[in-house]
């Protein structure tokens, strides 16, 4: 697979099918990942990755803690900027209209909207689920170079027939997830993904967010 068909191809998967990855697969995507560049080479990036039984478990885990608290624990960071700007406020506002408007669920049925959104927590039914750190001392720099590291993971996995689903959506349990997974308190938990089989049948895989046009982003200079 071209890296330009990899690049068209790739969305973020909201319905996974349950068929298992190769542990061989999953160790191929990551050896091939480690090629992303990062300055001085320092390779910022810590995984973890649940399969089977160890999966389930961590989703049981979860269950519970979002039965006794539906909003989650503090996030060590934000998401989104407080107070987002224009444009980015409309393209955010937008892609969660045409999300629901594939599943028919109307911005006024909350319910059905907080329903969709708790899947986030059971990772669409992915059968492979990893989650990304990076060292507390780190800077802007070295989450580019994470950023980087997991553009290379969803790439990869789309030239094994695969697709992903990064999640901040994961920012909001750092306490649970680093305590499952025993993360170093000198590492910040920055999201997780989903890992698997799309399940082309569902309607919400039917999206394909919008993307500016390059004039609307770029200049050009002495050509």
């Amino acid at each position: 697979m071209k890296v330009s068909d990899a690049l068209q191809s790739r969305i973020t998967c909201r319905a996974f099918l349950p068929d298992p990855v190769p542990a061989a697969t999953v160790r191929a995507i990551l050896d091939g990942a480690k090629q992303a560049p990062s300055g001085g080479n320092l390779q910022p990036w810590w995984v973890w990755v649940l399969a089977g039984e160890p999966l389930q478990a961590f989703r049981e885990e979860i269950q519970r803690k979002m039965a006794a608290n539906p909003q989650g624990e503090e996030p060590e960071y934000h998401v989104y900027p407080p107070g987002l700007k224009e444009p980015y406020r409309s393209r955010r506002f937008k892609c969660g209209e045409d999300l629901y408007a594939t599943i028919g669920i109307p911005r006024e049925n909350k319910p059905a909207r907080l329903m969709q959104l708790a899947k986030n927590f059971d990772f669409f039914g992915a059968p492979v689920a990893l989650f990304f750190a990076i060292d507390r001392e780190m800077q802007q720099g070295q989450w580019a170079d994470l950023g980087m590291f997991l553009q290379s993971i969803m790439l990869l996995a789309r030239e094994h027939g695969l697709h992903t689903c990064p999640q901040e959506a994961w920012a909001r349990w750092p306490q649970t997830i680093g305590s499952f997974l025993e993360i170093p308190p000198e590492l910040m938990l920055f999201c997780g993904m989903g890992l698997g089989r799309m399940d082309e049948s569902h309607p919400i895989n039917s999206l394909r967010t919008d993307r500016a046009p390059v004039e609307e982003f770029v200049q050009m200079r002495g050509f």
